[in-house]
């Protein structure tokens, strides 16, 4: 195998979802500022997704519109069908 193939600081990391508070660890190489202390006392980097399989509409069957501005809300009643 080739030498220096895979990144130097592949760890732990606490991927969480800001829009239902659902968290989970798994391993990464994604660059953090922020840690979090886990489940089980250890304490590892953070870091936040603004949606996941727990939010998303395709995996949870609801039609849930994430949007924080509510631009899409404003385009909607704008350009409804009358």
């Amino acid at each position: 195998m080739k030498k220096d193939l895979h990144p130097s600081n592949y760890r732990f990391v606490v991927f969480k979802d800001m829009s239902n508070e659902y968290s989970f660890l798994t391993k990464s190489c994604v660059d953090t500022k922020e840690t979090i202390q886990w489940e089980d006392g250890n304490e590892y980097p953070l870091y936040k997704l603004e949606i996941s399989h727990t939010s998303h509409p395709f995996y949870t069957g609801k039609m849930k519109l994430v949007d924080t501005a509510g631009r899409i809300d404003k385009f909607k009643t704008r350009y409804a069908k009358k």
